[in-house]
């Protein structure tokens, strides 16, 4: 298939062969997938007091019987007004992992899927051979200006990062970070001829020995 290359180069496109990010979508493993990211990204740490941690007396307010009244005991119940809660959250730990070999191929199926939509370019840094939020501008605006706009470079590059920090809904990633999370979450998903032979070694049909 034909990459269109965006950047400071003469080729507007160049020949690729998708084949190495398989031939179908895994939406299962996506799905597990991205809910693994974003469980990982929770703090956890909402809490709400239970009645033994409610600062109140624990004095009962009258007497069992012949008030005319409901029994009590405390007002630290969770019946009252200011008292404990009943089955809040506590802090807790939503971390959990997939299986090594289940995030390859997440993340292969998103970046076959990206490929399938015609989603995926060649993405040329000669021209950010230092900072500048202009030329970054100017490359957004090549690239039809899309709402999410995702870099992925073969190795950190601090001049293309500082180029594109600013601009809303434009991420930089590079390729041995990147997740099926960053890419289904994106629209346009500019790759470094480099990144994409890195990803291939990655998560290609046949790396970590998975179909």
């Amino acid at each position: 298939m034909q990459l269109k290359v965006y950047g400071n180069t003469k080729a507007s496109a160049r020949d690729f062969d998708a084949s190495v990010f398989g031939e179908k979508v895994f939406y299962r493993l996506l799905k597990d997938s991205v809910d693994m990211f974003r469980a990982n990204q929770r703090q956890g740490t909402v809490k709400t007091k239970i009645r033994s941690e409610i600062a109140f007396s624990g004095k009962k307010p009258w007497k069992q019987k012949h008030t005319g009244r409901a029994r009590a005991g405390d007002k630290k119940s969770p019946i009252w007004r200011k008292g404990g809660t009943c089955f809040g959250p506590r802090p807790r730990d939503y971390s959990f992992y997939m299986p090594a070999q289940q995030r390859r191929v997440a993340l292969r199926s998103a970046l076959f899927g990206k490929l399938k939509d015609s989603e995926v370019g060649l993405f040329d840094s000669t021209a950010f051979s230092a900072p500048s939020a202009k030329n970054a501008r100017g490359f957004i605006e090549a690239a039809g200006a899309p709402r999410r706009m995702l870099i992925v470079l073969e190795a950190p590059n601090e001049n293309v990062w500082k180029s594109f920090r600013n601009f809303e809904g434009v991420t930089v990633r590079t390729a041995l970070e990147l997740c099926a999370h960053d890419v289904i979450t994106t629209g346009l998903v500019l790759v470094e001829t480099k990144a994409l032979d890195a990803l291939a070694q990655r998560v290609g049909i046949h790396a970590g020995g998975a179909a």
